[in-house]
């Protein structure tokens, strides 16, 4: 199935049905009482995240939904049929914006996550509402109000832990596959990966963590070159970003250092939140260096050359030459950032449960204050009729 990770969307929520003025005829009452009834509401439009959907391709080639009107009123009180609810299932991971405001309608972050993103009109009042002491046959109703019409862009980011970015033929591809269970395209040329790939990677039984795999960067892509950075929009929601650099290119006129500033540029270019993300080098293809003193010497310039860095790593993906120590070192990360957010809700949790306690314990205490005074009251007014 083809990968789309972004589409554009037109959804129109029902529009109420419209109220009636009818009067009740009967025989023997010619002339009876208001009966009109209201008109239904109109049906409306929700977004449901669905893990078993990974792309967003239904609605490349269907762009328009619109939920069904209500039904009107009709005479002897009978209300209008509310309009049917129509439901989008999207997958786990998109944002929803409002094109024209640019608001974000909605997130969907979880599966089975269900967000209103167009209300249905209000349904028309019959004449029945109408009728007063003093107008006792109105012809009055009201119409239904329209439904909510929205143009929608849906921007679909994948929830990775983890985010691998670098030049083409850096080594991405090879290294998710090192690690992985995840087989991604694997060939001697540029842009081989053309749409993100995940895959899952499992530390022991109970520890596991998802990688995300996006197509290489250029310099420039910015203003549009290679693949552009439309893909950087998957690296949002990841906790760690591994620069995968290649540190024995073919070509002899290649700058390590100089691409590996490059990508960072381009990161800060999209989004200066992300290029401020947690990012770890990992030098990679040392398998082309056999000697160990070059590659120490390799290793020791590039790093003195292209500055501080927070932390990096010594691999070749290929042989899975220290793939494991990377692995090993992102699961302490994810645990430690688990930890300081559990440790985050059970303190808010504690706290809201003390100050419902405290709320829980501040009332009855009112109430006997209270009947204490009542009965006051009430025994001084007794003395009152016994002493005269």
């Amino acid at each position: 199935m083809k990968f789309i990770d972004e589409a554009r969307i037109q959804i129109s929520a029902g529009n109420g049905g419209n109220g009636v003025a009818t009067f009740r005829r009967e025989k023997y009452e010619p002339e009876g009482g208001p009966n009109g009834g209201d008109g239904g509401r109109g049906g409306n439009v929700y977004a449901v995240a669905d893990r078993n959907l990974n792309t967003l391709i239904e609605f490349r080639y269907t762009r328009k939904f619109a939920a069904p009107r209500g039904e009107n009123g009709g005479s002897s009180e009978c209300y209008g049929k509310g309009g049917s609810d129509i439901v989008l299932h999207m997958p786990v991971g998109t944002v929803i914006t409002d094109s024209n405001s640019g608001e974000i309608v909605a997130d969907l972050a979880t599966d089975g996550q269900r967000i209103l993103i167009a209300k249905g009109g209000k349904g028309g009042l019959g004449n029945i509402h109408f009728k007063s002491s003093t107008n006792r046959a109105p012809r009055q109703c009201t119409k239904g109000e329209p439904g909510e019409e929205r143009e929608l862009r849906l921007e679909l980011r994948v929830l990775a832990d983890v985010g691998l970015l670098g030049l083409p033929n850096a080594g991405k591809s090879t290294f998710i596959r090192a690690v992985s269970a995840a087989r991604p395209k694997v060939a001697d040329y540029p842009f081989t990966t053309m749409h993100p790939n995940l895959g899952v990677v499992r530390v022991d039984e109970n520890k596991s963590f998802v990688i995300a795999d996006i197509p290489g960067l250029i310099e420039g892509a910015a203003d549009g070159a290679g693949l552009g950075h439309q893909f950087l929009r998957h690296l949002q929601r990841t906790h760690i970003l591994l620069h995968i650099v290649d540190i024995a290119p073919f070509d002899p006129d290649a700058d390590p250092v100089h691409d590996a500033h490059a990508i960072v540029e381009e990161l800060r270019k999209y989004d200066e939140e992300l290029a401020n993300k947690r990012r770890w080098l990992v030098l990679n293809k040392l398998d082309l260096i056999p000697d160990d003193t070059e590659r120490q010497e390799r290793v020791a310039a590039f790093l003195a050359a292209y500055g501080p860095v927070e932390r990096h790593f010594e691999i070749s993906a290929i042989s899975r030459e220290g793939c494991q120590q990377v692995v090993f070192a992102i699961q302490d990360v994810l645990d430690e950032e688990k930890a300081v957010a559990q440790a985050a809700a059970d303190a808010a949790a504690r706290e809201a449960a003390a100050r419902g306690e405290t709320g829980t314990e501040a009332e009855p205490k009112d109430d006997i204050d209270h009947d204490y005074h009542t009965n006051d009251a009430e025994e001084s007014d007794a003395d009152e009729n016994l002493n005269p």
